[in-house]
C-alpha cells in the first residue's frame, strides 16, 4: 500500500484571496473618500472585529460593541482616511462625533444592499483593541458643542439592527 500524504499549500492561496478581496473594499473606500464621494445608491456595511489587532474605537462604543459592530458609510461620514493597510473615519454616536480606525484584517463582512455585493472574511485573530483616548476629534464636520459632563448614561449609540436583513 502507497503512502499518499495530500498536498501542501505552501502559496497559501487562501490567504492571497483573501488579501486580494480586501484590495476591491479599499479601492471602494477610496472612490468613497475621492471629493465625488459614494456614487449613486451605493452605500456600505461594513462589519468588524472590535477587539481584533490594530482596531481602534472610544471606550464607549467598544463597551456598547465588545466583539464585532457594523458600520454603514452612506451620507454622514467625515474624514474618511484610506491607507493601504486600514482606514479611519469619523461617524456621529448618539449626535457625537467619535473616530474609528479599521485594518482591513479586522473586517468580515462587506455589503453594498444597492447591488447586493457581498464579501465575507475569516474571522481574525483577537487581542484586545486599542482604546482610544477621550479626547474630541480634531475637527467637528458641523462644529456642534462638546457633549454635557455631567451624570447622563453617556453618548447614546444607535443601533443598526433595523437595516440588517432577517
Amino acid at each position: 500500500m502507497t503512502d499518499h500524504n495530500p498536498p501542501v499549500d505552501e502559496m497559501h492561496y487562501e490567504q492571497l484571496a483573501q488579501d486580494a478581496l480586501r484590495g476591491v473594499i479599499r479601492a471602494a473606500l477610496e472612490q468613497a473618500a475621492s471629493p465625488e464621494g459614494i456614487p449613486g445608491a451605493h452605500h456600505f456595511y461594513i462589519t468588524f472585529k472590535t477587539r481584533a489587532a490594530g482596531v481602534s474605537v472610544p471606550p464607549d462604543v467598544s463597551a456598547k460593541y465588545p466583539d464585532e459592530m457594523t458600520i454603514v458609510l452612506q451620507h454622514q461620514y467625515w474624514d474618511l482616511d484610506v491607507t493601504d493597510a486600514r482606514f479611519s473615519v469619523m461617524l456621529k454616536f448618539g449626535g457625537v462625533p467619535k473616530v474609528l480606525v479599521v485594518p482591513y484584517t479586522a473586517i468580515v463582512r462587506f455589503y453594498d444592499p444597492s447591488v447586493q455585493f457581498m464579501l465575507q472574511f475569516d474571522e481574525p485573530e483577537i487581542v484586545e483593541a486599542e482604546i482610544a483616548p477621550l479626547t474630541p476629534p480634531a475637527r467637528d464636520p458641523e462644529a456642534a458643542p462638546p457633549p454635557p459632563t455631567g451624570d447622563d448614561d453617556g453618548p447614546k449609540v444607535v443601533s443598526l439592527d433595523q437595516f440588517r436583513k432577517k
